[in-house]
């Protein structure tokens, strides 16, 4: 038996979530008295991985997977669990591997459960936590059957360095023309920038910056805390930001360590969206704003006044610390 890992990966690089999940999937193992072992799908240092206590990766080259297939993907999956006679697979709670991890519950007949928040509680059944009603509840959901997916809530659990050594084996499942029945059309995506869904802070904007002219200063201020930019719905239905930093219930989660509201009032729709963030800091000149009543700390002030100090302090700060 043992624990197996999905290792998400993009241009050969392991992504954050990666390295999040083999911590959790490490630790399950050691309790288990398991093997820990990650599938990692065209990565170029598989080795990395031990790190984080796996101590072996399946590796995987695969052209068509260099775009991200969820078919595919979940058929990869599928051989490997039979390949490290793995009995629990853990992936993260990103757009992919939600997609990948439903089909490959379906292939194997395997219960599947989403946003996991910590490790299984101890006892003979799996029991594992996790997020529900937008965030707003914990539930506890009981695994059966002989194969279980958990799907690992974005910075729930941590990265936590265990280094073992890592021995990577080439991997070769068979994959057919069928598996590749959706491919991508085109892929637009800005590489110059940290992205939501890796992004330990975020700093977002709302219709309180009155306009797209005006968004230097989030820029500005994300670029000192090497912080990712996202926007409110308004924001991006109105064209001032792109469809792909729009953050919310119909928008992207965020799960953030923290989370900087700038000028958004906080409907309940980008509440839902972010209430996974650990510290939520708002900036608005409405002191009746909704986001207060969400948020760990709150400024009420105008933002083109509040934002610019800020960014000097921070400027300063990080000049006096190195």
């Amino acid at each position: 038996m043992s624990v197996l890992v999905y290792a998400e990966t993009e241009n050969g690089t392991f992504r954050k979530n990666a390295f999040e999940v083999a911590s959790y999937a490490s630790q399950l193992a050691a309790s288990l008295g398991v093997e820990a072992v990650a599938v990692a799908i065209n990565a170029d240092h598989p080795e990395a991985l031990g790190a984080y206590g796996i101590g072996r990766v399946l590796q995987v080259s695969e052209d068509r997977l260099k775009t991200f297939n969820a078919r595919a993907t979940a058929a990869v999956l599928k051989q490997a669990v039979s390949q490290a006679g793995a009995r629990i697979v853990v992936t993260s709670s990103s757009t992919d591997a939600k997609y990948a991890a439903s089909i490959l519950a379906g292939l194997l007949k395997a219960g599947y459960v989403n946003n996991v928040v910590s490790l299984p509680e101890p006892g003979e059944s799996l029991v594992v936590r996790r997020t529900a009603f937008s965030n707003k509840a914990f539930a506890y959901t009981e695994l059966l059957g002989d194969v279980s997916i958990i799907g690992v809530s974005n910075n729930a659990f941590g990265v936590v360095e265990n280094p073992v050594n890592a021995a990577a084996e080439a991997f070769a499942p068979a994959l057919a023309d069928a598996d590749f029945g959706v491919k991508p059309v085109s892929v637009d995506k800005a590489s110059d920038k940290v992205t939501i869904a890796d992004a330990e802070i975020v700093v977002s904007g709302g219709r309180g910056l009155k306009g797209p002219e005006n968004w230097g200063m989030i820029e500005e201020l994300a670029g000192v805390l090497g912080a990712a930019t996202a926007c409110s719905k308004p924001v991006s239905d109105l064209g001032w930001r792109p469809h792909s930093e729009h953050v919310g219930q119909t928008g992207k989660p965020v799960a953030s360590n923290l989370y900087i509201a700038i000028g958004i009032s906080g409907a309940i729709q980008h509440l839902a969206g972010v209430n996974a963030s650990k510290t939520k800091v708002v900036i608005n000149t409405d002191p009746e704003a909704p986001f207060f009543k969400a948020a760990d700390y709150g400024v009420v002030g105008d933002a083109f006044q509040v934002v610019p100090e800020l960014i000097e302090k921070l400027k300063e700060f990080k000049a006096q610390n190195g």
